[in-house]
């Protein structure tokens, strides 16, 4: 038996205006090579300037995580040659980051909490893209310097799925603290996976293999389960040592394997030194307090979710798991209705048709003020949950968002009144006497067949709680 060692690092494009070391925009929508100047060029004499915003941002993230933010750090030169970058090295922190010493917490399906730690936290300054067009590759470095917050974990993660669970509440966090859009499809929060595997009891690690630049969860998951499978294979086969080395593989989604890209390299073969060119980065007491005023994040809106609001943590982890989502749900609860009715018709009716049609709650063409008015007329007995779910799929397809004027419209009005309900009732008692009969001799469960019968003479208009309660009395 095996025991899966991972560890995760995760470059998150903090979204300033500009650049980490010059004034140019991070926009990506322009031309290619348009967004550039001498500094992100690295062209002979020019200098970089440090973006304060990157590093407030660093800043309250560390203290999202419960991390220490450090008031001095220094930025260091790590050199090596590729095509997309031109100064032939990355500015970057190692020995003195700006954060280090976080922690996560992930909600395991065994309804138990683990904690996985966060090494450090450090700016950096990203690469630029390397394009390749069959024999040709071509580099744009619009993306050069873009700001780039590096997560490390500690190697506490035990399976695939930890990792997912992880990455998932890293992202949310990132997203709730609005420094980046984590857009992984746009490579705005990818990940390089470390993954070893060591026989169980061995307290020593496995040769650790870095999977690099992998940009969705799905894929991380996968990437991990070839790889472990790879080094198991190889262990249990004898040629561990021969096929399992450090070194940097890559993801090939399309066969779903892993491949050998190149060696990895040891901090020592970076040559880290500190950049002439910048000096040690000083946070001002002023920087640090404002920092650390950061908005309610996932894991406390779910505990106030369950202690306040009563509702299931399952549900609040869904809920809270999207921050468009938290806020949405927030917004329905200005109705005044019921937390756990909120719950249902967010997380059943809505997702249930958002999902149908391949939308997320950011393209709900309900807003969550409109939604929230439509469980308002199911409590206060307007309309039934059936007739409201009518409504809501006639506002999926429409325009329309006046509840009163759909309702009128479709005939959903509810009926409440007793002479109507009663008039009802009677019809069909005496179409049914003999299961009238029935029921009187002892057959208790024909009550739901009068139910059925009623609704449906009724279209489903009549209030239910009124129609058992009248039913009751007829047949009593």
């Amino acid at each position: 038996m095996f025991e899966i060692v991972i560890g995760l690092e995760v470059h998150v494009q903090l979204n300033t205006k500009t650049k980490i070391f010059c004034s140019c925009p991070t926009s990506f929508a322009h031309e290619q090579n348009t967004n550039t100047c001498p500094t992100c060029l690295a062209l002979p004499g020019a200098l970089p300037v440090l973006n304060i915003e990157a590093v407030r941002k660093a800043m309250s993230f560390g203290y999202a995580v419960n991390a220490t933010v450090n008031q001095r750090s220094i930025f260091n030169r790590k050199s090596y040659f590729y095509p997309d970058s031109p100064k032939a090295y990355q500015i970057s922190q190692f020995d003195v980051p700006i954060v280090e010493h976080g922690e996560l917490f992930l909600d395991l399906e065994d309804d138990t909490t683990k904690r996985v730690g966060i090494t450090r936290a450090h700016l950096e300054a990203d690469a630029g893209k390397s394009i390749h067009e069959g024999a040709i590759s071509k580099v744009d470095l619009n993306r050069a310097d873009t700001p780039l917050l590096e997560i490390v974990s500690d190697p506490d993660m035990r399976s695939a799925d930890e990792a997912v669970l992880y990455l998932k509440k890293l992202h949310s966090i990132v997203r709730y603290l609005d420094i980046s859009d984590a857009n992984m499809q746009e490579g705005s929060f990818r990940c390089d996976v470390n993954v070893s595997i060591r026989p169980k009891g061995q307290q020593e690690f496995g040769t650790r293999v870095e999977i690099k630049n992998i940009n969705s969860f799905k894929f991380v998951k996968a990437a991990i389960q070839y790889e472990v499978q790879r080094q198991i294979e190889a262990y249990e086969d004898g040629y561990y040592e021969q096929e399992v080395y450090q070194e940097t593989r890559l993801w090939d989604v399309a066969k779903g394997v892993t491949k050998s890209m190149r060696g990895k390299e040891d901090s020592a073969d970076y040559r880290y030194f500190p950049d002439p060119d910048l000096r040690p980065v000083l946070v001002t007491d002023e920087m640090m307090e404002e920092a650390k005023k950061i908005p309610e994040l996932p894991d406390a809106k779910v505990a106030r979710y369950v202690d306040k609001l009563g509702i299931k943590h399952y549900d609040a982890v869904v809920i809270c798991a999207q921050k468009e989502m938290a806020y949405y749900f927030e917004a329905m609860l200005e109705s005044n209705i019921a937390p756990k009715t909120a719950v249902t018709w967010l997380t059943s009716e809505l997702l249930g048709r958002l999902n149908k049609a391949g939308h997320d709650i950011t393209e709900s063409p309900v807003d969550a003020k409109t939604l929230g008015t439509l469980v308002s007329k199911i409590e206060d007995n307007t309309i039934s949950g059936k007739g409201a779910k009518d409504v809501l799929d006639y506002m999926m397809e429409s325009d329309s968002r006046d509840i009163d004027a759909i309702i009128d419209e479709l005939g959903l009005a509810q009926v409440s009144d007793d002479s109507a309900i009663l008039a009802i009732i009677d019809d069909v008692i005496a179409r049914n006497q003999d299961k009238v009969a029935e029921y009187k001799s002892g057959k208790d469960k024909l009550f739901g067949f009068f139910v059925g019968q009623t609704m449906k003479a009724s279209k489903g208009s009549a209030n239910p709680a009124k129609v058992n309660e009248l039913l009751k009395e007829r047949l009593g």
